[in-house]
């Protein structure tokens, strides 16, 4: 399945035979690690933006008709999602609902897109500086 490494991650803590601590005695940063492995999927965050900017519930139906995810693909990410509360969803008659578990998951993907589009710039002015540069001669 496709969150195989979050499975695996969370039967070992540390290495050697320890077993992690079960409930609240989990450090917050593995839990926080975790999250963000769930998240750690382009089709995941293209889910996630396909629901932040809906303000009802969103069918399944237009997720699909919105990204090229193969219907049993996006049903599996949608459990990943929702097995880790980032998603929630009802089903009404044959159709199923989603909508972010919390309004917060909006902000976080806000917070993301801002720090790439602030890293990018950064990269891009030191492109810039790179290419006026004088040029350097070839030595024989």
């Amino acid at each position: 399945m496709m969150d195989c490494e979050f499975h695996q991650s969370i039967n070992h803590w540390g290495s050697g035979d320890r077993q992690r601590p079960e409930g609240p005695e989990r450090p917050l940063y593995e839990i926080k690690a975790n999250l963000f492995k769930a998240l750690a999927h382009p089709a995941r965050i293209r889910v996630l933006e396909i629901l932040s900017v809906n303000e009802e519930p969103t069918p399944v139906s237009a997720i699909l008709a919105a990204t090229d995810i193969e219907p049993t693909l996006l049903s599996q990410h949608l459990a990943v999602l929702k097995r880790h509360h980032v998603v929630s969803g009802h089903r009404v008659g044959n159709a199923v609902y989603y909508t972010l578990a919390h309004p917060k998951i909006a902000e976080l993907l806000l917070i993301a897109r801002t720090f790439l589009a602030d890293t990018l710039a950064a990269q891009h002015g030191q492109l810039e500086a790179v290419g006026s540069l004088p040029p350097i001669g070839t030595s024989r």
